[in-house]
């Protein structure tokens, strides 16, 4: 199934949740959302290339959007952070 983005229309009156975007698994015959399931403030679907396997980049984006970072090797025992 798809993985749709979503964000708020008014950063003012949005929830954490909305204001930063959010990502929904739907299916492509669902309806789109036209409200923040949390708080209730309008948001839209952000257009976005499609996902055609996982690349490195795409992996460093989506931890960004969750809040973590990832990390690469740069030698034994040595880690760098990626974000």
């Amino acid at each position: 199934m798809p993985l749709y983005v979503y964000e708020a229309k008014d950063a003012g009156r949005s929830c954490d949740r909305c204001r930063g975007g959010f990502e929904v698994t739907q299916s492509i015959n669902d309806a789109r959302l036209e409200a923040c399931p949390d708080c209730g403030a309008p948001i839209f679907r952000v257009i976005q290339a499609p996902g055609l396997g996982h690349s490195k980049t795409d992996l460093h984006y989506r931890a960004k959007r969750a809040g973590f970072h990832t990390l690469k090797r740069i030698g034994k025992g040595e880690y760098e952070k990626m974000y």
